[in-house]
Formats: C-alpha cells, structure tokens, sequence
C-alpha cells in the first residue's frame, strides 16, 4: 500500500532564537521548499499541520520558519522530528519516475520468471540510482537503476520486472 506522507527533510536544530529551523532536505529538489505552504510536523505520536511563513537557504540545509512559533523555545521540542508533505503537495513525477518509499518491499521478478528477492533500499548515486535488493539466497545485490537491467516497476503488482545482466550477480 501506499504511504500517505513523504518525508521532504529532518529538522536538525533550530536557527537563532526567533524559532527558525534548520532542516535536513530528504528531497532530490531542496529548491521545492520554495513553494511550499504548508507542511506536516512527524512528532512521533502526532501529525501537526504548519503554516510555513519563511524559506531561507544555507549551505546544503533549508531555514524554515513556522507561521505562530517566534521563539526558539516553541521551536526546540521539533529536533530531530521529520517533515513531511501529503501525497497531493508531493513533487509531480515525471513517467518512469517514483518515490523510493514507493519501491521499498517491492518484489523483484526476472524476466525469465524467476522469483528474486525483495528491494530493500536505492542508493542515489551521481550517475544513477542503484536498487539493494535481498536475495531469497540471502545475500545482498545492487542493480542499477537502468533501463538494460530495471525492466518494469509496477506499484498495482507490487513489483519490480528485472534483466539479470551478464555479470551483475558476480561479487
């Protein structure tokens, strides 16, 4: 199934003491911060709906400041709690194109048939993502997130259609 909310960033620490974060972008585009309106705070035990009043940029952090929160000890409690956006205000994908949260636990099919594993995490790389997948031998494999190898993806089957290339199983 699905996940309903995806993570955009981790507040990391606050910034100066008018309740500014400072977060931790878990998102290919930081940039998409600019846009956003409102996001949802992860507390753990609860999803708390902000209003982002400002956006600022510093080194590879974003600086966000929260509409109703203008001091640093508002703010504090927040460390460490994930931000997240609903599905709706996610980032729009092009074709092709999906959320790792999406792939995570996706079975993992050759194109001979051959029940394989199970995605356990992506690696984005420079060039392209890598797939992890575990093996129903047990040991750990990387794919490359390429069209030779990565054949199908399909969220509805809750699969992932692959061609073992020449070499790609070899440690």
């Amino acid at each position: 199934m699905l996940e309903k909310y995806l993570r955009i960033g981790v507040i990391t620490s606050t910034h100066g003491i008018r309740g500014e974060v400072k977060v931790f972008p878990t998102t290919d585009d930081p940039k998409r911060f600019k846009k956003l309106k409102h996001c949802i705070l992860d507390t753990g035990s609860q999803h708390i709906e902000m209003e982002i009043e400002s956006v600022k940029f510093f080194k590879q952090y974003v600086i966000l400041k929260f509409k109703g929160y203008d001091n640093i000890n508002d703010i504090e409690k927040y460390r460490k709690k994930d931000i997240l956006v609903s599905r709706e205000n996610a980032v729009k994908l092009k074709k092709n194109e999906n959320f790792i949260v999406d792939l995570i636990g996706l079975n993992v099919v050759t194109d001979e048939g051959q029940n394989f594993g199970t995605v356990k995490d992506v690696l984005q790389t420079g060039a392209n993502d890598v797939y992890v997948i575990d093996g129903n031998d047990g040991k750990e494999y990387l794919f490359p997130a390429i069209r030779q190898c990565i054949l199908d993806v399909d969220l509805d089957k809750q699969q992932v259609l692959v061609h073992i290339m020449p070499g790609l199983l070899d440690l």
